[in-house]
């Protein structure tokens, strides 16, 4: 069994996002990532901060907002001012909100072009094969780490479990891209064990410890882990770890797997925000 650990794609991707990023700042554009964070939540704050570290090894500022006893209609306002600002490229907003439903007022406020993280949901979509707006980022932290390991992809059968948004949706449109098989299962999903072990990869990202267990991966298969979950104070995936390993032929861990890679991805599609904002280099790639 391979591991397939984030750490080394990610560093090489690292380098391509700290090129482009000098450019844009010898262009008179630095890029910019607006990183908001209301209410008090302690893993948050700590992404934050790692985020804000590692934007700045790679010439990228990471400007925080942190908002702690912010209002709805304060924290609107923060996000709507953000979006018109010329030198801010990228916003996330970190999750969860203080109050669920806040969310579609926030995400309204942001300027669908400076979305990094897919919460708009236009920046998920592919029209005509090609990206519209930027892609969320832990998908394309998942094509990276496959193509990093040369897992082929066309032809393959691909299960994803689970359908959001900004993960399970968009990385669906990306594998076809790759003209991959695709399937795509979710909580209503009935037996979800007959689709996974049809699977040459699959990936769970359905936010439910120790989902997927051995007898539910096909012998050889590539198991990609993107679930995030606290169970009794320990980070823990969707994949229980223990049962597939035997029987798959790469795993990725959690932690350590898809995630660095998706930090790494999320300062990637503001540089990327940057460059097409960046009028030195758009006349440059018209002439």
């Amino acid at each position: 069994m391979r591991l397939l650990e984030g750490k080394s794609p990610a560093e090489s991707l690292k380098a391509d996002v700290m090129s482009r990023a000098r450019a844009l700042a010898a262009a008179g554009h630095p890029p910019r990532l607006a990183a908001v964070l209301a209410g008090r939540n302690e893993a948050s704050d700590l992404y934050i901060a790692r985020k804000e570290r590692l934007g700045r090894s790679l010439g990228i500022a990471v400007e925080a907002h942190r908002l702690p006893d912010a209002k709805e209609d304060e924290l609107v306002s923060l996000v709507r001012q953000l979006s018109l600002r010329p030198d801010v490229d990228g916003i996330m907003v970190e999750q969860p909100l203080p109050d669920p439903a806040w969310r579609d007022a926030v995400v309204r406020a942001i300027d669908p072009f400076k979305d990094v993280d897919g919460a708009t949901g236009f920046t998920g979509g592919l029209l005509g094969g090609q990206p519209a707006g930027l892609v969320p980022a832990t998908p394309l932290a998942v094509m990276h780490l496959l193509q990093y390991y040369r897992i082929p992809l066309r032809g393959a059968h691909v299960t994803i479990v689970g359908h959001s948004p900004v993960v399970g949706r968009p990385l669906a449109l990306l594998m076809l891209r790759e003209d991959a098989t695709v399937t795509v299962c979710h909580k209503a999903t009935r037996d979800l064990a007959q689709f996974t072990r049809q699977a040459d990869i699959l990936v769970s990202a359905a936010g439910v410890p120790g989902l997927i267990t051995g007898d539910m991966v096909r012998p050889g298969a590539v198991v990609v882990d993107v679930g995030i979950n606290l169970v009794s104070g320990r980070t823990v995936g969707d994949v229980d770890f223990e049962s597939v390993a035997p029987v798959a032929s790469a795993v990725t861990p959690v932690p350590g797997g898809v995630g660095p890679l998706t930090t790494v991805m999320l300062l990637a599609n503001t540089v990327l925000a940057a460059e097409r904002r960046c009028p030195a280099l758009t006349q440059s790639a018209a002439d």
